[in-house]
């Protein structure tokens, strides 16, 4: 069943996405179809996040109504899938920022996990520079091959 659309998508102001999703007031809320469209995803896929706790919708009816901070919630977790993120990490992540009142141990541990990920990151980048610069030098030898053969044919 098609849901009614609210109204358009703020645009990105850039304000930090954790900040905006602490933030419940303010005028702004989306159907699934709309959060579906703005961030190329599915309607299961948003359904499945709901399911996961991530997103918290509430009922108009048979709609579901994201607020502001249920969008800025969605983006988060694509940002944190995009760059490796268990679900259960992005959660995690979430509910402890959510809480704000995390206590130290567990504000390292959050601290510790994000410094950990920016080195596995840092060092797959590090993998992908060396293997192209690998496939490069295999390119320049193969078309050198290539020149020669040419040549020799021609």
């Amino acid at each position: 069943m098609k849901e009614e659309k609210r109204s358009a998508p703020p645009a990105d102001d850039g304000k930090d996405v954790l900040s905006a999703a602490t933030s419940q007031s303010g005028p702004h809320s989306y159907s699934i179809g709309d959060l579906a469209t703005e961030f190329d995803v599915t309607l299961r896929t948003l359904r499945f996040y709901e399911d996961k706790n991530l997103l918290n919708p509430r009922r108009d009816g048979i709609n579901r109504v994201y607020s502001r901070r249920d969008r800025a919630r969605l983006k988060f977790v694509l940002l944190g899938k995009k760059v490796g993120f268990s679900l259960t990490e992005i959660k995690e992540m979430l509910d402890l920022y959510d809480l704000r009142d995390g206590q130290v141990p567990q504000l390292r541990s959050a601290l510790d996990r994000f410094n950990l990920h920016i080195n596995i990151l840092r060092q797959q980048r590090s993998d992908v520079e060396q293997a192209i610069a690998d496939l490069e030098r295999t390119v320049e030898v193969v078309s050198g091959m290539l020149r020669e053969k040419e040549k020799k044919e021609g």
